[in-house]
């Protein structure tokens, strides 16, 4: 199976080099890995352009945006513009942050797994963070869910989904598509990725409002809304950031925010929900 990965990167000199050597380390490497510079103002640009003249497979690409890191619109612009560069000859898609370390048979058991599967449609593994000296699960997220920073996804599954959407909320409405559409998504336990810098690490004040908007545009509903962002702030163990995530879900329809999903995904993804809650309490 051929391999494309495209690695987003803004502001990433600190951690570039490491992510590119994991990468080239791997027992299957990409067979093709497009680094998409986004506008950074370090020296990201220089140690991208010194692997892409040392390997042929790897390819560099600067891609002019605005400075504002906005959680979803800024790095999947970014993606989609690689992804712009790339032939079509991939069966396996994967967009890859760049701040992260993978275990050495990442791609390879990635692989195996869409191939012992045809249904498959999306796969990852598991992120881990630095605490205390020791490599921790990052749990924002539920272990099911493929995290944003480390996704692969077939190629049917991604064209039929439509890609994935500039806009936060993007890395949870595809994994929601492709259940609608029947595919399967696989969190691998085994693979521990190392994320060296914190989700949301970078974000600022202006986005306090932006997951309430994101509830909104993935058809939650309001008392959905209420229970995941209840969920979310307490993981984040910030309990007052779920006031910002309610006034962010009541102002988005003034904001002119649009759906991530129809009417009738917008019902599969409630009724999909809600049998997740359910079988939590019931079990």
């Amino acid at each position: 199976m051929k391999l494309y990965t495209i690695l987003p990167a803004y502001n990433e000199e600190q951690f570039l080099s490491q992510t590119l050597d994991s990468i080239l380390n791997q027992t299957k490497v990409p067979d093709k890995i497009v680094i998409v510079d986004d506008n950074s103002t370090d020296k990201t640009s220089e140690i991208a352009k010194k692997y892409a003249e040392k390997y042929p497979f790897i390819k560099y690409y600067r891609h002019t945006s605005e400075a504002l890191h906005l959680p979803g619109s800024k790095v999947i612009r970014a993606f989609q513009y690689g992804l712009s560069k790339v032939d079509d000859s991939y069966d396996l898609i994967g967009k890859i942050d760049a701040d992260l370390i993978f275990p050495v048979t990442y791609f390879e058991e990635i692989e195996k797994a869409f191939a012992s599967n045809p249904q498959l449609g999306l796969a990852g593994g598991f992120a881990y963070i630095e605490k205390d000296q020791q490599w921790v699960k990052e749990r924002l997220t539920d272990d099911d869910h493929v995290r944003g920073a480390f996704k692969v996804y077939s190629k049917k599954c991604f064209r039929q989904i439509g890609g994935v959407k500039a806009a936060m909320g993007w890395d949870t409405v595809d994994e929601l598509l492709a259940k609608y559409y029947g595919w399967e998504v696989k969190t691998l336990s085994n693979l521990h990725v190392k994320h060296l810098k914190p989700t949301g690490a970078s974000y600022n004040k202006t986005v306090r409002y932006k997951q309430g908007e994101a509830f909104y545009a993935l058809g939650y509903g309001l008392l959905l809304t209420t229970i995941a962002g209840m969920k979310l702030a307490i993981r984040k163990k910030r309990p007052l950031l779920f006031v910002d995530y309610a006034i962010g879900y009541i102002n988005a329809p003034k904001k002119g925010v649009k759906k991530l999903v129809n009417k009738e995904q917008e019902h599969f993804v409630r009724k999909y929900r809600w049998r997740k809650i359910l079988k939590k309490v019931f079990l």
